[in-house]
């Protein structure tokens, strides 16, 4: 490990939300900047040498830990090696958080479009505590729309979390699951997130001109969502997108 590149942080929480989705919090041996929206390089170093990959931050830069949501890629190369640990096991942090998904404050819209699957809702986990903390964090007349979609609703690591912060923030929350005949108590809205964007968006006034988008998650939400936006008027500046892996060509169709 070189010191001049990495922290060397502690595990001091975890939280298995199913058989391949958890949380974890990490200690910093010190302050780590960041803005809300970005994400942090976790890397771990073993006798193949050092592995490592980006990950949105879920925690507000004002708490004292990193927070993390993982999803298990069985074969993938870092996510099965942070599976396996538990606090008080040790973990790598580049020094420089990186990324540009963070609030537009430059085309001055007050209302934004959050749209996520899954781990995929991270950063505006991260927006939305910001807030919470700083009413000043956002300019005043803002207003969010969050769409976040899972296949089953155990998928919703932060649900009760979303709910109470839509209590407290001029935040419109919808939660909707893909697969209701794989959780058949769900009693919330059913379909895509792509497929509820134009639906919530109109209702709420959302229109294109006037609104910044931000899309996180599965790639091909990200790209069903962005082409229902662009039909609608949206321009590409008003679009973000953090896309979490990239799709073998076969699946993608390209």
């Amino acid at each position: 490990m070189d010191p001049s590149k990495y922290h060397a942080a502690t595990v001091t929480a975890r939280q298995d939300l199913s058989p391949d989705l958890w949380t974890m919090r990490l200690r910093m041996p010190e302050p780590f900047t960041f803005k809300p929206g970005q994400y942090a390089t976790l890397g771990l170093e073993d006798d193949s040498g050092m592995h490592e990959r980006p990950y949105s931050i879920v925690s507000s830069p004002a708490e004292a830990e990193l927070e993390f949501f993982f999803e298990l890629v069985p074969h993938g190369e870092v996510t099965p090696r942070l599976y396996k640990l538990q606090p008080g096991d040790a973990v790598l942090v580049r020094k420089s958080a990186k990324g540009l998904f963070v609030l537009d404050r430059k085309r001055g819209h007050k209302q934004h479009l959050l749209v996520s699957t899954v781990t995929g809702v991270a950063p505006f986990v991260s927006m939305l505590r910001s807030w919470a903390r700083d009413p000043g964090w956002a300019p005043e007349g803002t207003r969010l729309l969050l769409i976040h979609a899972g296949s089953r609703s155990w998928e919703f690591g932060y649900a009760a979390e979303l709910q109470e912060l839509a209590a407290k923030l001029p935040l419109e929350l919808v939660l909707s699951v893909s697969r209701p005949w794989e959780d058949t108590a769900w009693q919330g809205e059913r379909g895509r997130a792509e497929d509820l964007v134009r639906k919530y968006a109109d209702a709420a006034g959302f229109h294109a001109g006037s609104t910044s988008a931000y899309l996180c998650g599965h790639p091909q939400m990200i790209e069903n969502a962005k082409g229902i936006l662009t039909r609608s008027g949206h321009a590409k500046q008003d679009l973000h997108e953090e896309i979490y892996f990239i799709l073998p060509k076969a699946a993608s169709g390209s």
